[in-house]
C-alpha cells in the first residue's frame, strides 16, 4: 500500500528510518515527543497553526514507544496512536500499515441491497478471542448465506474484556485482539470471500478509563451531555479539528484497513446544531475515499430518532448517510414472540405493528408513543428499503437484558424458525447477532476489565440502577470475568438437532431471498400488507415483474386458517417453517394454490408459509 501523501495525525512511518508526528494540543504551549523504545530521548515540536505541533524525527522505526509530554510536565500517549500494545495508559507504538500483505486488489465492495451481516464479538466469537480466531468460520457464514460481518467496536479499550463502546483511542486497534495488523488479516480474508467487512464505531463519546483527550485540547463541551458525560464538541468553537479527528478516524478505517462499512454508534448522542452537520461532512469524506478507491463504501446509522433525515440525500435536506438500524422491526416482533418486559413493551405488542414495520419500515413515524408521551418520528418518504437494516437480535437487545438472555431461551423453536423468516423474507437488510443461527442459548453479558477501583464500583452501581425498574433482581457484575467466558458461543449446538435443522433453514431462507427477483428486490412499493383477522395472521405479498411471492406469518399461539390474497395464477409452496424438514411437527398447508379457487390455507401456531409464483415466459 502507498503511503499517504500528507501525513495525518498521530505517527506516520515515512519509510528510511523517518517518522512524522503530528498532534492538536490547544491547550498546550509546547509539546515534546518523548521516545522511550528502543531508546530514549525527546523532540520538541515546532507549534503550527490552530493548536497543531508537528516534527519529522530521525530513527524512529516501527515498534518504537513514544509518548507526548505537554508543557514539559504531563505526558500522555498520543491520542491518534495507531497501536496501544501495553494498554490505555502505557506508551503509544509506531506501526507502519504499507507492510500489511493485501490479496483483495480486485475487491470493490457490495451494494447496500446485497448485504446479508452477521454481527460478532471478537472476544466471544471464538476460544481465542482474536481476529484470527475468527477466520475459521468465514467459509461457513459464506456458505450460510452471509455476505457481510460486522464486527462490534475494537478501538483499543481497558483490560481485554469489553463490548468495546469503552474505546479511549479511535485509530488503535484492541492489543488483546491481534493489534492492526490482525485487524488487516481478517479483512483480507473475508475479501478473499467475497464478504464484505463493517466495522462498528463510536462517534459519540470515548470511554472513562485513559480517556485523556480531555488534557490536549477541547474535545469536549459543556454545552450537551450524554449517558456517558459531556459531549463530544461538534459545533462549538474548535470543532473544525474535533471532525477532522474523527472524520479521519473513519477515512484510515476504509483506506487503510479496507473496511467496506461503518456502523456509527447512536447518533441520537451526537449533537450538533451548525448548518453543515458534522454527519453530512463525514458521509462527504468518506464518499471521497471510496470514489477514489473506486469501492462501494456505506455509513449505516444507529439512531433512537426514527428521522428520516440521516438518510436523505443534502438535496431534500438528509445527511447523506447510507442506511440506518431500524429498532422498531425488533420491538414489533419481539413484543409478539415474547412478551418480555421491557421500556419499549408499552409501544408495541400487536400485529398491526409488524404489518406497520413491513409496509411502512417505522412503525412510528409521527404517531403517539406512549412509552415518550409524545408523538414520534417522520415518514420515511423517499427512502428506499434496502437503507434500513433490520434485526431479531443484537447485542443490545441480547445484552442489556438483565441476563443476557437470547431469542432461544425465550421463545420456542417454532418462535425461532417464524422470527427467521419473517427477517430474511422481509425487503430491508437483515442482520444476524452471531449464533443466531443455531438458536445458540448461552447468554451474552455486558462484560468490563476496568482497572480503576472507583469507576468499577461506579459501573457496578450504575448498572444496577439501570435494571432496578425493569427487573426484580441483581444484575450481574460486569466485572466478573466468568461473564465473559460464559458469553462465548458453544458451536457445537449447530451439529445437534434441532439445533442443525434451524441452521438449514436459515440456509434455505437466504437461497429463497437471493433467488427469487420478488425477494431479492428490496422495494416497499411493490409490496401489499394485509392482517388476517381475529388471527395474529401477517400476510405479505411481494412481486418483481411476473414473478411473486406471499408470505404467511402466523404470530398466534393457536393454528389458524386464512385465504391468501392470490392474484391470478398457480402459486406453489417454497417453504413451511412446520415442516418437519426443519424441524417442525408439520402442516397441512397445500402444496400449491390456484387463484381460481378459494383454498383455505390452515396455518399451524407460530409458523410461515412461503408460495411463489411464476409466469414462464412464452417460447420464441
Amino acid at each position: 500500500m502507498m503511503r499517504p501523501a500528507e501525513p495525518g495525525l498521530g505517527a506516520t512511518y515515512l519509510g528510511d528510518g523517518q517518522t512524522h508526528f503530528l498532534v492538536w494540543a490547544p491547550f498546550a504551549t509546547t509539546v515534546d515527543v518523548r521516545m522511550t523504545v528502543p531508546t530514549q530521548r525527546e523532540v520538541r515540536l515546532r507549534p503550527l497553526p490552530r493548536g497543531y505541533h508537528a516534527a519529522t524525527v530521525d530513527d524512529v522505526q516501527p515498534g518504537s514507544r513514544y509518548t507526548f509530554v505537554l508543557d514539559g510536565t504531563l505526558e500522555r500517549p498520543d491520542p491518534a496512536s495507531r497501536s496501544q500494545p501495553e494498554g490505555v495508559h502505557r506508551p503509544s507504538e509506531v506501526i507502519d500499515p504499507s507492510e500489511f500483505s493485501w490479496t483483495d486488489q480486485g475487491w470493490c465492495g457490495l451494494p447496500l441491497r446485497d448485504l446479508v451481516i452477521y454481527e460478532l464479538h471478537v472476544g466471544t466469537l471464538s476460544d481465542a478471542g482474536t481476529f484470527l480466531g475468527v477466520i475459521p468460520y468465514l467459509d461457513g457464514l459464506r456458505d450460510l448465506g452471509i455476505t457481510a460481518i460486522e464486527i462490534m467496536p475494537v478501538a483499543q479499550f481497558p483490560g481485554e474484556r469489553n463490548w468495546g463502546y469503552d474505546g479511549v483511542y479511535p485509530f488503535a486497534v484492541q492489543n488483546s485482539y491481534g493489534g492492526a495488523e490482525g485487524l488487516a488479516r481478517l479483512v483480507d480474508a473475508c475479501h478473499q470471500r467475497g464478504l464484505a467487512v463493517v466495522l462498528d464505531v463510536v462517534y459519540n463519546h470515548l470511554g472513562p478509563e485513559g480517556n485523556y483527550l480531555g488534557d490536549f485540547g477541547p474535545y469536549f463541551t459543556e454545552r450537551y451531555h450524554t449517558p456517558w458525560g459531556a459531549a463530544l464538541n461538534f459545533d462549538g468553537p474548535h470543532s473544525d479539528e474535533v471532525r477532522r479527528y474523527f472524520i479521519e478516524n473513519a477515512c484510515y478505517w476504509i483506506d487503510t484497513l479496507h473496511i467496506d462499512a461503518l456502523r456509527l454508534d447512536a447518533v441520537h448522542t451526537i449533537f450538533d446544531r451548525s448548518a453543515h452537520p458534522f454527519l453530512q461532512e463525514l458521509a462527504e469524506s468518506v464518499n471521497d475515499v471510496a470514489e477514489r478507491r473506486n469501492r462501494r463504501v456505506h455509513l449505516i446509522a444507529e439512531s433512537d430518532l426514527n428521522d428520516p433525515r440521516l438518510v436523505r440525500p443534502p438535496l431534500l435536506g438528509g445527511y447523506g448517510l447510507s442506511a440506518q438500524w431500524n429498532d422498531d422491526f425488533h420491538h414489533a416482533v419481539d413484543a409478539l414472540l415474547t412478551g418480555a418486559r421491557s421500556p419499549y413493551r408499552r409501544d408495541f405488542g400487536t400485529i398491526d405493528h409488524l404489518a406497520r414495520a413491513y409496509r411502512d419500515g417505522f412503525v412510528y413515524s409521527g404517531q403517539y408513543s406512549q412509552r415518550r408521551q409524545r408523538r414520534f418520528g417522520a415518514p420515511l418518504t423517499g427512502v428506499e428499503a434496502q437503507q434500513l437494516v433490520i434485526f431479531v437480535q443484537n447485542h443490545d437487545q441480547v445484552g442489556n437484558r438483565v441476563d443476557g438472555e437470547r431469542l432461544a431461551t425465550l421463545t420456542s423453536f417454532d418462535g425461532l424458525r417464524l422470527a427467521a423468516a419473517a427477517t430474511i423474507l422481509s425487503p430491508y437488510v437483515p442482520l444476524l447477532f452471531m449464533g443466531e443461527e443455531y438458536g445458540e442459548t448461552t447468554p451474552f453479558h455486558y462484560f468490563t476489565s476496568h482497572t480503576d477501583p472507583d469507576l468499577v464500583a461506579a459501573v457496578r452501581e450504575g448498572r444496577q440502577r439501570e435494571f432496578a425498574e425493569h427487573w426484580d433482581r441483581d444484575a450481574p457484575d460486569p466485572q466478573d470475568p466468568t461473564l465473559f467466558v460464559s458469553s462465548r458461543l458453544r458451536r457445537d449446538l449447530a451439529d445437534r438437532e434441532p439445533h442443525r435443522q434451524l441452521v438449514a433453514l436459515y440456509r434455505e431462507l437466504l437461497t429463497l431471498r437471493r433467488e427469487l427477483p420478488s425477494l431479492a428486490h428490496l422495494r416497499r412499493d411493490t409490496l401489499e400488507v394485509t392482517v388476517a383477522r381475529p388471527a395474529r395472521v401477517l400476510l405479505v405479498h411481494r412481486w418483481h415483474g411476473p414473478d411473486a411471492t406471499i408470505l404467511a406469518l402466523n404470530f398466534d399461539d393457536q393454528p389458524a386458517t386464512v385465504l391468501l390474497p392470490v392474484p391470478g395464477g398457480n402459486w406453489h409452496k417454497r417453504l413451511d417453517t412446520a415442516s418437519p424438514t426443519w424441524g417442525g411437527s408439520g402442516s397441512r398447508a397445500p402444496d400449491a394454490v390456484d387463484a381460481s379457487q378459494a383454498t383455505a390455507v390452515p396455518l399451524p401456531p407460530r409458523s410461515a408459509v412461503l408460495y411463489h409464483r411464476q409466469i414462464a415466459k412464452e417460447a420464441p
